[in-house]
């Protein structure tokens, strides 16, 4: 393994620039120039990205700017000592001493663990002090190798014997307070670390017993359970979910980002103390650890709603975006009608017996039944995981097979949502119950599933399910009597309203299947279907593109960090007409994000109908292309329809309760 760093990366006092950009940019040409990445413009970018998320500036005046990027070829540390500092926004002021951490996209761990052990060394005295008197480039890079451990280290003179910490008052039950903690950052190289280290040193100062898990990427190592079991409270300094959180279910807790971790240790190990003491503290969530358990946290409905569905949403997604594309991929490759006899492909061929439309037709279709298949769990993953985030894991079978049932009995996303909502209340509630002893190792596997499942299941076939597919059907009578008429550019406005209500719901649903079905009626005499193909396929597209184009593009500092990841995916979601890309933003805006979608939809549903636009392809967006005419008209409409849209979701955001939109953001910061 090469250097980490080299003198080329080194720059003493020399003047990068008045901001923080600018100082950036210029340890990314550093890189460059030494060979180590390919592209300074990009590795400023991701590096810039991740300051944008959160600043990285740090006590003592130190800043971290970092990133993985595919430009990093080499991983490496440029660092510059500035005359005058820099602000990176630490609470205490301007940095002089700024490390850039460039590490590949694909970093091994090893590369990951040498990283880490630089953040690390951050939080020591006596290596940063150790740079500010560095006399020239050799000196720094001596002093960083062998903190990473990339050259021998003098030893260090024997400490002095330490005298026993006084009592600080963090007793619990008479004694020193035992409190673990989880630190975890977006890229897992430096905050995670630093914030272990400022945790771990805080403890010792405190004379408690406290013991941390860095979450990192190159893994981590959990924390044993008799540790957790008799840890008096957990402190969760994180921004990214908790891996495994399951484990420290029913421990008071208290939670923070992982900044505060490295800046207000101390505070955080009073708060944990003040937690262990506090019978009605906030709990980890979970399976209660005894009968006096507090509930696992204190929200209101609303925000406990918008979590419990978004983490519905973040499970379903993959089968969403894996299925859609697959679908796609079948189209392009087996042709447009490839789904007619897909199934009957698969099972009645092999490669060694090809159906009579060749290879293509065989590999076209074996794409098509997966994708169809990965979308087929599409409501029962939501159903479930939303039952998930209610009860844990006694929730995930009531809530798929109330899922499940919602799709047989045409109910749809909106069935999956109640279903899901069902089986979590249910199987939370009676996982409350105080049963017997000998009955509670039943609880979770047999009797929470074998009730919940009854009872959501039961009411969505005897009293949900039947309404919500009588107005589906009325919907799809309406919608065919009304294409038979003139008025056909209404027909893309009502069309593109319907694709962009409820983001793959029923009435999403209806729209689609309204057009699908009519495609096998399609003719050059009767082009009808075709066009209403294409305008439920453009308008299907508008809001994942648009919530993209609004929180990557044109608004990023309105949208928290969280949305503006998912924007990022949300581009190929788009592209590849997978509405259900839009839902993250939906379900925690809904207010403002749906109407705007709604617009936009009916924009580019009018434009696709206005061009004469058609599809003979009933899926795959952009990737279809070759089965749209004319293309032109087609792309016109998608873009005029997602400006449209991401353009009233800026002004919505700015103009309409942005006091509303900045506690919510708060929250989600808190919470992640």
């Amino acid at each position: 393994m090469s250097d980490t760093i080299t003198t080329g990366l080194v720059s003493l006092d020399a003047p990068l620039g008045a901001d923080k950009a600018a100082v950036i940019r210029s340890l990314a040409a550093r890189v460059v120039a030494q060979g180590r990445a390919t592209d300074a413009e990009a590795l400023y970018a991701d590096a810039w990205a991740r300051e944008e998320k959160d600043e990285t500036g740090l006590p003592g005046g130190i800043a971290i700017p970092h990133a993985k990027s595919a430009a990093v070829t080499t991983p490496s540390l440029a660092f510059a000592r500035l005359t005058p500092g820099v602000d990176f926004g630490a609470p205490d002021g301007a940095a002089d001493l700024v490390f850039l951490i460039a590490a590949p996209a694909d970093a091994a761990e090893a590369h990951l663990a040498v990283l880490s052990k630089l953040a690390r060394s951050l939080m020591q005295e006596d290596f940063t002090s150790g740079l500010r008197a560095a006399k020239s480039d050799e000196d720094v890079v001596a002093i960083v190798q062998a903190a990473i451990g990339e050259r021998e280290a003098a030893a260090p003179a024997a400490p002095a014997a330490a005298a026993a910490p006084a009592s600080t008052g963090l007793d619990v039950d008479g004694r020193p307070a035992r409190v673990v903690a989880v630190t975890s950052c977006a890229t897992g190289i430096a905050h995670t670390f630093m914030a272990a280290d400022a945790l771990t040193a805080a403890g010792k100062k405190a004379g408690i017993d406290l013991v941390v898990e860095p979450q990192g990427s190159s893994g981590y190592q959990a924390l044993p359970v008799d540790v957790i079991r008799n840890a008096d409270a957990v402190i969760f300094a994180t921004d990214v979910d908790v891996r495994e959180p399951q484990r420290f279910a029913g421990k008071p807790v208290v939670r923070s980002g992982v900044k505060r971790g490295i800046e207000q240790p101390d505070q955080l190990i009073v708060e944990a103390v003040a937690a262990a003491n506090n019978p009605s503290a906030t709990r980890v969530g979970g399976e209660a650890t005894g009968a006096t358990a507090a509930p696992a946290e204190t929200l209101s409905w609303g925000a406990r709603i918008q979590r419990i569905l978004l983490t519905g949403v973040s499970y379903m997604i993959p089968f969403v975006a894996g299925g859609g594309l697959l679908i796609a991929l079948g189209f392009l490759i087996g042709g447009v009608n490839v789904g007619d006899e897909a199934f009957s492909v698969i099972v009645d061929n092999a490669l060694w017996a090809l159906p009579a439309g060749g290879l293509a037709q065989y590999l076209g279709s074996v794409l098509f039944v997966i994708g169809v298949t990965s979308m087929g769990f599409l409501v029962s993953a939501l159903a479930g995981y939303i039952a998930f985030a209610i009860a844990d894991r006694p929730g995930i079978a009531p809530g798929f097979v109330a899922g499940a049932v919602a799709v047989i009995m045409n109910a749809g996303f909106i069935g999956g949502i109640i279903g899901g909502l069902l089986a979590g209340f249910v199987a939370w509630w009676i996982g409350r119950l105080n049963a017997p002893r000998w009955l509670r190792g039943l609880m979770p596997v047999v009797i929470i599933p074998l009730a919940a499942s009854i009872v959501a299941s039961g009411l969505m076939i005897l009293f949900l399910g039947r309404p919500i597919a009588t107005l589906m059907e009325g919907l799809n009578a309406w919608l065919t009597g009304l294409a038979a008429t003139d008025a056909i550019i209404l027909v893309g406005v009502i069309l593109g309203l319907m694709m962009c209500f409820d983001l793959g719901g029923p009435v999403n649903k209806v729209a689609y299947a309204f057009a699908v079905a009519g495609l096998s009626a399609g003719s050059a005499e009767n082009p009808t279907p075709y066009l209403i193909m294409a305008a439920v396929m453009a308008a299907g597209m508008v809001p994942p593109l648009a919530m993209a184009l609004a929180s990557t593009v044109l608004a990023r500092n309105m949208f928290p960090p969280v949305e503006r990841e998912n924007g990022k995916a949300a581009w190929l979601l788009g592209a590849a007409f997978i509405s259900e890309g839009a839902i993250p933003f939906a379900a925690a805006d809904p207010l403002r994000v749906i109407p705007s979608m709604m617009l936009g939809g009916a924009v580019t549903g009018a434009l696709s109908m206005a061009f004469a636009v058609q599809s003979l392809a009933p899926h795959g967006g952009i990737f279809v292309l070759f089965a749209i005419s004319p293309i032109w008209g087609f792309l016109v409409a998608l873009v005029a329809g997602t400006v449209v849209s991401a353009l009233t979701v800026i002004a919505l955001k700015k103009w309409i309760a942005p006091k509303e939109l900045a506690e919510a953001e708060a929250r989600v910061a808190v919470a992640a």
